[in-house]
C-alpha cells in the first residue's frame, strides 16, 4: 500500500490525523496534511482506509499493492 495526500485538495481539517495520527501530521508552513509514514501493518493500513474515507475533501489516495 501506498498513501498519498494531494495537497492541490487538502483543505487541513486534520481529519486523518485525528484518525491515524502515526500516519498523518499537518505541515506547519502551509497547514495540509501529509505523509509521515507508510502504513507497514494490517492495522496501520486499516486507518489509512478510514482516514481516506473521512477525509471531507477526499485528499488521500491509496494505492494498493
Amino acid at each position: 500500500m501506498r498513501v498519498t495526500v494531494d495537497k492541490n485538495v487538502c483543505q487541513g481539517h486534520g481529519v486523518c490525523l485525528m484518525v491515524a495520527d502515526r500516519i498523518f501530521d499537518i505541515d506547519d508552513a502551509d497547514g495540509l496534511a501529509w505523509v509521515v509514514m507508510q502504513p507497514q501493518t494490517d492495522a496501520e493500513r486499516n486507518l489509512a482506509r478510514q482516514a481516506q474515507g473521512n477525509c471531507p475533501e477526499r485528499a488521500i489516495r491509496i494505492e494498493e499493492d
